[in-house]
């Protein structure tokens, strides 16, 4: 189990400790215990404040590294800061207040670099590359955990989200096929009823039949129309009201089907035609809605308008497919009036195609028209969620590896520079021994100029002087070789104070770990 949110910041702190109290123990850095029992109460704190107000701790951390050294280049505080950089990320959501906490400690150390008495330049150098590899870089990792961290919570939301979908797809999946079997009932049986009712009536009124036989034909006719009426009642109660239910093809052509319709007895004529022009074949979706709503226009003319003459047309061009069934006026007594369900689910399937249909009283009879316009296949579509989650972490990825490339080249830029600015210093303040040897006690300045290099050194080693510089002198600090990271012996050339500025002293301040025949050596570059 992990631990509780509260104890980790006493570990947290605890941790952040050891680094001040080990640097001053092995003698790394030295401060006073005021400053140590200071710096480690900010560090209290810091992780105090880290949960609720990362950027706060993340300037109260940097606090004691620009007050111990204002490049931030310090072993005690060095980790402090990594830490609460690395939680900045981690925790704050907003990138211009982590920006702005980067530009004021950055501020609080350029500032404390121009107060002080050194090289600025090299300093500030130092500050830009240790707020570089010490602030940012952890920044932009723990903000990169946090973005992970919420793209893998978001992907598990979402597969929860989609497996909730399924649930309910596979649930409307089965209301359809409830609806898909309601209307086919509707459709197939109830135009096979109206046939048999149709018949029926033509035995009834058939000459030569006795009156017993007519009797149980129009028996007959009346409970294929009952049964006919009961099953609208049970589609209705079947099919859904919110939307067409698809249908499985009827299986027959609607040639076939104006043929079973004419051999059953109802009088009506089929008349197609087609562009010769048009090229693509209707689908199968626009196939079966035509099926449908001829299946559905005979199966009302048998029923409401016995004995009417029925005609079917049946257009088709490039545009789409129209169809048009009228039929004229009855001629025996029609079946009792319907629920009109039928012509419901049509009016809705043709307009899910993008069609218009019509019904309603023509002349003498009635008419349904429909007119489906050519549907073009489209594309798979590609735009899934799991692929917008992918994009969507991808470009996560992508953004924060332009992050860390960036702070690469300015770490590189910074580095570069840094080496460069230490190497034009460090080769234009040196004196060779030669030329050191040739300056003389008592010479003036204007003349001992021209021997000089360009430069001084800054941070001259005075504490390893042989002796105290002369009282009432400027001294000049050179080095005696070009070598770069490595310790050199140093030359101090020390001038008075009066207006002719005379070399008054000239000293070896040998480097460290030098031997006896070293020291020899020097004493001759001093004579």
């Amino acid at each position: 189990m992990r631990p509780p949110a509260r104890s980790m910041g006493p570990l947290l702190w605890a941790a952040l400790a050891v680094p001040v109290a080990a640097a001053e123990r092995l003698g790394l850095e030295r401060s006073p215990l005021w400053a140590q029992l200071t710096g480690l109460g900010v560090l209290a704190a810091a992780t105090a404040l880290h949960r609720t107000w990362p950027a706060t701790a993340f300037l109260l951390a940097a606090a004691p590294g620009i007050a111990t050294s204002p490049s931030l280049f310090t072993l005690s505080y060095g980790c402090a800061l990594a830490v609460f950089a690395f939680l900045l990320g981690l925790r704050g959501r907003a990138t211009g207040i982590a920006l702005l906490s980067f530009v004021a400690v950055a501020a609080a150390g350029t500032a404390k670099i121009a107060v002080r008495q050194v090289d600025p330049a090299a300093e500030w150098l130092v500050l830009m590359g240790m707020l570089l590899f010490g602030a940012v870089f952890p920044w932009l990792i723990g903000r990169y955990w946090r973005q992970s961290r919420e793209l893998t919570a978001a992907g598990w939301a979402r597969a929860e989200q989609l497996e909730r979908e399924h649930r309910i797809i596979a649930d409307r999946a089965r209301l359809r096929e409830r609806a898909r079997i309601a209307q086919d009932m509707h459709d197939s049986l109830g135009h096979e009823l109206s046939l048999i009712a149709l018949r029926a009536g033509a035995l009834q009124v058939a000459p030569g039949m006795a009156e017993t036989h007519r009797t149980a034909a129009a028996e007959l006719r009346a409970a294929a129309s009952d049964a006919t009426d009961r099953l609208h009642g049970m589609v209705g109660l079947l099919r859904e009201d919110d939307e067409p239910a698809p249908l499985a093809p009827p299986g027959e052509s609607i040639a076939a089907l104006i043929e079973r319709a004419a051999d059953s007895g109802l009088p009506v004529t089929l008349h197609r035609t087609k562009e010769a022009s048009t090229t693509t074949s209707t689908t199968h979706t626009t196939s079966r809605t035509t099926y449908r709503v001829i299946q559905e226009a005979l199966t009302n003319a048998a029923k409401h308008a016995p004995g009417a003459p029925v005609t079917v047309e049946h257009a088709q061009n490039e545009t789409g497919t129209t169809v048009e069934i009228t039929n004229g006026r009855p001629r025996h007594r029609p079946g009792p009036a319907g629920s009109g369900t039928g012509l419901i689910g049509l009016r809705a399937g043709v307009a899910a195609l993008g069609g218009s249909f019509e019904a309603g009283p023509h002349a003498e009879g009635y008419r349904v028209r429909a007119d489906i316009p050519t549907r073009k296949t489209a594309g798979p579509d590609t735009a899934t969620p799991g692929a917008l989650f992918t994009s969507a972490r991808r470009l996560a990825h992508r953004r924060v590896g332009v992050a860390f490339g960036a702070a690469a080249v300015v770490g590189a830029v910074l580095i570069g520079g840094a080496f460069a600015w230490y190497a034009y210093t460090k080769t234009h303040a040196v004196l060779t021994p030669t030329a050191y040897a040739a300056l003389k006690i008592g010479t003036p300045l204007e003349e001992t100029v021209p021997r000089l290099p360009d430069r001084t050194i800054s941070d001259p080693p005075v504490d390893r002087a042989p002796t105290p510089p002369p009282p009432g002198t400027d001294c000049r600090y050179y080095r005696a070789s070009g070598e770069l990271f490595v310790p050199v012996d140093h030359f101090r050339l020390c001038f008075d104070r009066d207006d002719h500025h005379e070399l008054l002293e000239k000293s070896v301040i040998p480097r460290p770990g030098t031997t006896d025949q070293a020291q020899e050596q020097r004493r001759v570059w001093a004579r």
